[in-house]
């Protein structure tokens, strides 16, 4: 694993830290070597802005931008953010210090009087402080648990009141380092520096609106102390490059041939949601899937062969509502004969039937959109409970509550472990930020995605792509979170990629498969 796939809590990173300062990694030496790292990545990043801020209403102090706002905490984020200072004073930028507390750490307190040595102006009140072009946040790291009140509140709605850019260090001041919930008030930031490895509050969607663009700052931790406290196969991991393409087994051998590639059978659309079929089969071409069947009403049977001209169209008899009412399969053939089934996108609720088939069968299995439905009146635990086969189930959070009614997913990690374990199951559940959970509680989250992705027939290409990856590793050693994982990301970018040439109003569901294998190529060379 890279560092950029490890997640921590509070807690674990506090313990990972111990673990450094014990092996004698001075304190001050680690603050002094972080204080640098972030200087030098904020201005590279200031010298990138510079030529889009006549462009820009985010940017309202002038364009000379040497004029930098500290933020100082009374811990060590706070002797952080005084590193940063003096490094940007020698620099050559304007800086203030604003420092409201009264007590700090002795580290942090050093700082601040070596930074006032060097004439680094510093202030207490917010009405004494000067205008600036942007804001470096270190007022409170990890671990914070209480809430934010009083005069420290008022000077963070301040602070977001005054529309600057915002830097935050670690994460935005206010935030929950576990769970990403807002502890009264929290700084709102367009950049965050996250120091040594991801927090996890930082992966929550609730977490958002204030972390802006999240970056990882290396201070080299040695793996072994991660492993010490992580494990070798840590719970919680950030989906990255190179957990998708470890997952796809790329190059193909050059003596594949289609019976080795996988036949996934996806059972989907009726009349009145033709549409999810012919989504749903696009998706699943873009895995490389050897073999596809899509079991469709037989009355739209001819509009998804014009779609999906490479794929068997199996029409079966239908209800007189336009759903399949059951399976139709060629002669000799069986749910057996195919490495996985994708059911649910357009099948409508009266397709129980179906579901009640393929659950019963002994065939990996992915269930979405009305499959899950129809599994929530069929009752979710009892009826997984009995299913030996793999099963992975895709709710969006809707959906989820109806699957789980007793689960709380304000905390999306937590809910989706424990779902996972109650039925033996893995379960993706979608968002902003998509969390995928094994039956053993191991976790993936991406972290990357698009407000793009937000639109009807998403989640059907979602379900497509990830019944092909199945189908095609299924009988490989390759874990079944970590093919659910690989989807997640390989569908995200697609939409990240289709943004960057489309805005986020162009990428429609159609739209979005036509990028999957251009992001595909793209990440391919990239790791070349």
């Amino acid at each position: 694993m890279t560092k950029e796939q490890f997640v921590v809590t509070a807690a674990q990173m506090r313990d990972i830290e111990g673990r450094i300062f014990a092996a004698g990694m001075p304190v001050a030496a680690l603050m002094e070597k972080v204080g640098r790292l972030i200087s030098d990545s904020f201005a590279r990043h200031w010298q990138r802005l510079q030529s889009i801020i006549p462009l820009s209403p985010l940017f309202q102090g002038g364009l000379g931008g040497s004029n930098v706002g500290i933020l100082a905490g009374p811990g060590h984020n706070g002797g952080d953010a005084l590193v940063v200072a003096r490094e940007l004073h020698f620099q050559g930028y304007q800086v203030w210090i604003y420092q409201p507390f009264a007590k700090l750490k002795e580290l942090t307190s050093q700082h601040l009087q070596y930074a006032q040595s060097l004439g680094i102006p510093c202030y207490q009140e917010l009405a004494e402080l000067p205008s600036c072009d942007f804001l470096i946040d270190g007022l409170f790291g990890f671990g914070l648990e209480r809430e934010i009140t009083g005069n420290i509140a008022e000077a963070i709605n301040h602070f977001n009141d005054w529309n600057k850019p915002i830097f935050s260090i670690d994460l935005p001041s206010g935030l929950h380092t576990d769970t990403g919930e807002v502890l009264g008030t929290a700084i709102r930031a367009n950049h965050t520096f996250c120091l040594g490895l991801w927090k996890q509050g930082l992966l929550q969607e609730q977490a958002l609106e204030y972390i802006g663009q999240a970056e990882l700052i290396d201070f080299d931790i040695p793996l072994a102390d991660i492993h010490a406290i992580l494990g070798e196969v840590p719970k919680i991991k950030r989906i990255t490059k190179t957990t998708v393409f470890d997952t796809l087994s790329l190059p193909l051998s050059p003596t594949t041939h289609k019976y080795k590639s996988g036949h996934l059978l996806l059972i989907s659309g009726s009349k009145r949601y033709a549409g999810g079929a012919i989504l749903t089969g696009l998706g699943a071409r873009a895995s490389g899937v050897g073999m596809l069947s899509i079991a469709v009403p037989e009355s739209i049977k001819p509009l998804l062969i014009s779609h999906l001209p490479e794929a068997l169209i199996i029409g079966c008899p239908e209800t007189e509502t336009g759903a399949i009412s059951h399976l139709q399969l060629p002669p000799n053939t069986d749910l057996s004969s195919f490495n996985a089934i994708a059911c649910g996108p357009g099948l409508t609720t009266d397709a129980t039937p179906i579901i009640e088939q393929v659950i019963n069968s002994d065939v990996p299995l992915i269930l979405d959109a009305d499959g899950l439905n129809i599994l929530a009146q069929l009752g979710t635990i009892s009826t997984l409970q009995k299913r030996q086969n793999t099963t992975i189930l895709t709710p969006h959070t809707g959906e989820f509550h109806r699957l789980f009614p007793d689960i709380n997913y304000q905390d999306r990690v937590k809910a989706v472990q424990t779902a996972a374990s109650q039925i033996g199951a893995v379960v993706l559940l979608k968002g902003a930020r998509t969390v995928i959970s094994n039956p053993e509680g191991v976790v993936w989250i991406n972290a990357e995605s698009t407000p793009a992705l937000a639109r009807g027939g998403s989640g059907d290409v979602l379900t497509g792509l990830m019944g092909g990856i199945l189908a095609r590793v299924v009988n490989k050693q390759v874990n079944i979170e970590d093919v659910v994982a690989a989807a997640a990301w390989w569908h995200s970018q697609g939409g990240i990629l289709a943004v960057k040439e489309r805005t986020e109003l162009g990428v429609d569901a159609f739209t979005l498969t036509q990028y999957l294998i251009r992001v595909l190529k793209l990440s391919i060379e990239d790791i070349l």
